[in-house]
């Protein structure tokens, strides 16, 4: 279904769990971009509740997304966009509000004034690694091409791409169920990757693929960060550090706050 941007309603953003524990910036930036695009607009920074799922706690489940649909009606969300592909097929499967992807969104609303062609003189080249979980979402996947081809950066499609993705090792709650089977699976995902330079849109993908011994930027890295070029590192993976990660999550939190101030 095709999205159809109306303004005169009340838009929502939620960025997820994994993102604000990655990048506050991203987060905050992202933010006040919306912000300035939908006159009506909110925000909420909640987990969606699919870990409650997939461990099999379903009417955990259903009463914590209920509590974050009750917090969406109280401030009149009639559209949300999120930022994490679980947090999307979560919304598809339980939410009544219509819900679309960021990175759908943001080819039709465009990026800020000045930052096409940004970085057309880098001479570095992506590959991508598509979340599995939305592996059969082209709209999606091709929203993030946009976005490179918009920055003017230079990437190679993998063989093991759109449809075709492999899971980067950090699904299906295998990291905590079963620590060695993940760090395998992360390996073998980068075995078979184009480039070691991946770009990725989910930031739990992000850790794995650096943990299988890649060089991964998040697409919003690329989008509010300084151009990247060959040689460059890859930003550290904070997730692998829980304490690191929920400090983060104050900092998106309290940076969302103040963006409505």
């Amino acid at each position: 279904m095709a999205i159809i941007i109306d303004k005169s309603k009340r838009y929502g953003f939620m960025p997820g769990c994994s993102l604000p524990s990655y990048s506050p910036e991203a987060v905050i930036k992202t933010t006040e971009y919306l912000m300035s695009v939908f006159p009506k607009f909110s925000a909420v920074q909640k987990c969606c509740g699919k870990p409650t799922k997939a461990v099999g706690q379903y009417d955990l489940f259903k009463e914590r997304f209920a509590e974050l649909q009750k917090d969406m009606d109280d401030v009149g969300i009639e559209n949300m966009i999120v930022a994490c592909q679980s947090c999307k097929l979560t919304f598809d499967e339980a939410s009544k509000t219509p819900t679309f992807s960021l990175w759908e969104v943001l080819p039709l609303i465009g990026l800020p004034e000045g930052f096409k062609d940004k970085a057309k003189n880098s001479d570095i080249v992506f590959t991508i690694h598509d979340s599995c979980s939305t592996r059969n979402d082209r709209p999606l996947q091709e929203g993030i091409r946009w976005i490179l081809d918009e920055l003017g950066y230079k990437y190679i499609e993998s063989e093991y791409a759109f449809e075709n993705t492999r899971c980067c090792g950090f699904g299906g709650m295998v990291v905590p169920a079963n620590p060695e089977v993940a760090k395998k699976v992360m390996k073998r995902r980068v075995e078979t990757l184009d480039s070691e330079n991946v770009v990725v849109y989910c930031s739990a993908c992000r850790s794995s693929l650096l943990q299988g011994g890649a060089k991964s930027w998040h697409i919003l890295d690329l989008v509010w960060g300084p151009v990247v070029q060959a040689g460059d590192m890859a930003p550290v993976d904070v997730l692998a550090k829980p304490v690191n990660s929920w400090l983060n999550r104050y900092k998106s939190k309290a940076g969302i706050n103040k963006a409505f101030k």
